[in-house]
């Protein structure tokens, strides 16, 4: 009798012990994606506390560029509240995709404007100009390498919750919708990170 109850009790711990296994991995995993993402949150955020800076020292040579500078702080600003409401929601496919639209029309604005200061001698020689550009040069290379491990995290997870037996328990733990990846409008743009030139 005994030993009937001890099989028994093996029987059916291993399984509780099995899910016990699952809901750990699955709530470490979502972990390391929202984790990944306020990296991402970072970097994005000294990429737009950056723009007004430079922008700031362009403004002078740039009067009659109005039109550009206006193009740029409407996409900083866009941007801003698209990583707000990404913020509150990580992996969220729709919030991602809205962030990275917004990111592309950042990115784009910021080439026309790196497009218009190139015409300018004077401002490419300005060493506040060239340690801006080296900054968010910088910058934009980290925000890469952080959307790269997102993107991995994300990756991860999703796999994992799909795989068997994880697919079984993921709804009932409360994983049942999927992250989504972070992609850029201009991914091939972004992974080139932007080259900034003020010699």
């Amino acid at each position: 009798m005994l030993i009937s109850n001890a099989v028994l009790l093996f029987i059916v711990l291993i399984p509780v012990l099995y899910a016990i296994n699952i809901y750990n991995k699955l709530v470490t995993l979502r972990n390391r994606f929202q984790n990944a993402f306020a990296q991402i949150e970072v970097q994005l955020k000294r990429r737009y506390d950056l723009i007004p800076n430079l922008m700031e020292t362009a403004k002078a040579y740039l009067s009659h560029e109005r039109e550009t500078l206006e193009a740029v702080t409407a996409a900083r600003n866009s941007a801003i509240a698209r990583l707000n409401a990404a913020t509150a929601q990580p992996g969220s496919p729709q919030a991602m995709a809205q962030l990275g639209i917004a990111e592309g029309a950042l990115s784009s604005a910021m080439g026309r404007l790196t497009m218009t200061m190139e015409a300018y001698p004077d401002l490419k020689a300005s060493q506040n100009m060239q340690q801006m550009s080296e900054e968010l040069t910088n910058t934009e290379n980290k925000v890469a390498f952080a959307r790269q491990a997102f993107n991995d995290a994300v990756m991860s997870y999703n796999t994992y919750k799909q795989a068997f037996p994880p697919v079984l328990l993921a709804n009932v733990f409360g994983h049942g919708s999927e992250a989504s990846l972070l992609i850029f409008a201009d991914s091939v743009q972004l992974q080139d990170a932007p080259k900034l030139s003020f010699n």
